[in-house]
């Protein structure tokens, strides 16, 4: 819950109609079973998908004018993904850093689903090739790549529309300083509900970091946490091991 309470402070502080205020978090006074809360302002809102339109520019505004307190990647205090603990220990590598938090999630999906050699050859190649030929070309050659506040998971179960205003609202953060393209990651994933039109607006918001031609990779490579997150919280799920697969091919 500090996580959280972290992540939705930091988060309304730079759009704060976008985002609920967050008020309190804290631990009921009870040994079994041990129960915390997080308050935030109460939005009556509704379900479905926001315009992308206003809603990929507030994503925008976030990632173009947030500033990591120390100029490096990663969160103040630890928080999670859904039910996972993060790995999001300051470091100032892009690439090392991504590296470490997939890397954790990896494991605990290989300690629930258990072993497949051919996945964890996958995830070798990925991890010793695919992440650097993707990362390490965006702090190459001169290139500043600045950390910026994500969400952290951003999907359709993760957003709303305000009822009062009409305007679109994110909530449920796992927010850390990273590349901004790392919150388009949810949404490469087949069965999420950001489609090509939020693609599109937020890029008309802010293009592609460079190298351009390796975006569409890059934003590949970040959907793969979150396959591998859905492995944690539904585990037998076949369609994670198998992208892995692809992505080497």
């Amino acid at each position: 819950m500090e996580g959280e309470f972290n992540s939705t402070t930091e988060l309304h502080k730079l759009a704060p109609s976008f985002v609920p205020r967050p008020h309190a978090w804290g631990k009921f006074h009870v040994v079994n079973p041990v129960t915390h809360f997080f308050l935030c302002d109460f939005i009556d809102m509704e379900n479905k998908m926001p315009d992308p339109v206003p809603f990929c520019a507030r994503l925008a505004e976030i990632h173009l004018n947030s500033q990591s307190p120390t100029g490096q990647f990663g969160f103040a205090v630890p928080n999670c993904h859904g039910k996972i603990l993060q790995s999001n220990d300051w470091d100032p590598n892009w690439t090392s850093f991504f590296t470490k938090l997939l890397v954790s999630f990896f494991q605990i999906e290989i300690g629930i689903n258990g072993p497949r050699p051919v996945y964890e050859q996958a995830f070798e190649v990925i991890v010793k090739t695919v992440i650097p030929q993707l990362l390490d070309p965006l702090q190459a050659d001169g290139r500043v790549l600045k950390p910026s506040l994500v969400h952290g998971d951003l999907w359709e179960e993760n957003a709303a529309i305000n009822l009062s205003t009409g305007e679109p609202v994110m909530f449920d953060a796992s927010a850390f300083y990273g590349h901004h393209e790392y919150d388009l990651g949810p949404w490469r994933r087949k069965t999420i509900k950001f489609g090509r039109s939020y693609f599109n607006q937020y890029l008309r918001n802010v293009p592609p970091s460079e190298p351009v031609e390796q975006w569409d990779d890059r934003v590949r490579l970040y959907s793969l946490k979150f396959n591998i997150a859905h492995m944690i919280g539904w585990p037998g799920a076949p369609f994670v091991r198998e992208e892995y697969a692809l992505l080497t091919v």
